[in-house]
């Protein structure tokens, strides 16, 4: 078996020896290239890509492991793309970030060979997220990345196929092509409610596994996971003014699909996704019975130009990959964001909606402020506005996905 996952790994990988980096696919012209080097100066970041350590803890990585690959990377002789990035190693080769994720992937895989049950369905899980920090930060021009994906949906089907609980792989008809989404459920003995949850632009829906494992099966809730427009299985589509869509479509298809109850559907957008689902509940007022956003930028940081043009290189770059483009001018880009402010569209200056909407937001995060999360409750009959604050973000991640859990159950009753 260990040659086996070897072997595939090697045949999905081994015409890339001489892939392109993935700091340098997106292009930007000689202004927005200042803007950068001076960011740069700025934060003396040693990666190119944000570590989400706190977030891959909390999807069950252990953060020794996650320390041991980043070591990995870090000492790697090999050449350097763009010397101050230690993550900018070319080609699929020792050090290389997709390269070292893919490793550790299959030592998971492994592991999960010899198990049973539910055992081997969180190895498989862990295999599936490793491959998926390995495809991180998902753009749709990197070769490596998007081998990564095909090893992150066969392990995480495994997964699946090991738990417990039931997968349906939902294929919805959207513009002449299929919308991919999962559907997970405890049981399928009546239909249930069901949460639609929509994560960030740098997030893959077999991400949020855990969201319904720890946290939404034991309330007999199921989830139903879609990738936003211009990522993973939704990579026909750009992500656009009209950013939900696709979850729009979803959610009238809900009535054809026999485990759910249509009657009864919650939202819950974390970061990007928030905006879309938030966007979606002033829309689809007598679909959706409760919502929660967390960590979503609404208008503060998408209507302030400055602000946006400040953002690191990754963020900026998987910005561009979500919206199609391969040349980038940045003050020109942070202009056209308004466009994505619920403010600037008008959801947020005229009527509310009925939908009760919790935003949750953590103390000091540049994202999702707390005057955004304000504004989305004065909206919403019944909504709220929280701002955590934790010793931790390890914590502050589970005291956010409980209230947000408490709020959708309670809503679905």
């Amino acid at each position: 078996m260990e040659e086996k996952s070897k072997n595939i790994s090697e045949s999905l990988f081994k015409k890339h020896h001489h892939a392109s980096e993935t700091s340098s696919l997106v292009q930007y012209l000689s202004e927005s290239q200042t803007l950068l080097e001076a960011t740069q100066e700025r934060t003396q970041s040693a990666w190119y890509r944000t570590l989400r350590r706190v977030q891959w803890s909390w999807q069950g990585l252990d953060p020794i492991e996650t320390e041991s690959v980043l070591a990995r990377i870090a000492s790697s002789a090999n050449h350097h793309q763009d010397s101050p990035w230690l993550d900018t190693i070319a080609g699929y080769r020792p050090g290389n970030w997709s390269y070292e994720w893919t490793q550790q992937g299959m030592s998971h895989q492994i592991k999960a060979n010899g198990l049973k049950g539910e055992g081997a369905s969180n190895q498989w899980y862990l295999a599936s997220l490793c491959f998926s920090i390995a495809s991180y930060p998902h753009l749709n021009t990197d070769t490596l990345s998007l081998q990564a994906q095909i090893l992150v949906n066969k392990a995480y089907s495994e997964a699946m196929e090991h738990s417990q609980y039931i997968t349906k792989k939902l294929s919805i008809p959207f513009e002449n092509k299929k919308i991919e989404a999962n559907l997970h459920l405890p049981h399928t003995e009546r239909p249930l409610p069901v949460v639609i949850v929509c994560a960030g632009i740098d997030s893959l829906q077999t991400d949020m596994w855990r969201i319904f494992r720890d946290y939404l099966a034991e309330h007999e809730i199921a989830m139903l996971t879609i990738d936003m427009p211009g990522i993973g299985s939704n990579t026909n589509w750009k992500l656009t003014e009209d950013s939900c869509r696709l979850h729009r479509a979803v959610l009238h298809e809900l009535r054809n699909i026999p485990w759910v109850d249509h009657f009864k559907v919650g939202l819950l957008g974390l970061r990007f996704g928030g905006n879309i689902l938030t966007r979606m509940a002033f829309l689809e007022q007598e679909k959706v019975h409760a919502c929660v956003s967390l960590g979503a930028p609404i208008h503060g940081l998408l209507s302030t130009p400055d602000k946006f043009a400040q953002m690191p290189k990754m963020h900026i770059d998987t910005l561009a990959s979500r919206l199609g483009k391969k040349a980038i001018d940045i003050p020109s880009l942070a202009k056209q964001m308004s466009a994505w402010s619920l403010k600037s569209q008008g959801i947020l200056s005229s009527r509310s909606t009925p939908v009760p909407i919790l935003a949750l937001g953590l103390e000091g995060d540049p994202v999702g402020s707390k005057e955004d999360n304000q504004s989305v409750a004065r909206f919403s009959q019944g909504g709220k506005a929280m701002q955590l604050s934790s010793k931790s973000i390890h914590q502050g991640y589970e005291q956010a996905l409980k209230i947000a859990v408490d709020w959708l159950k309670d809503a679905l009753k």
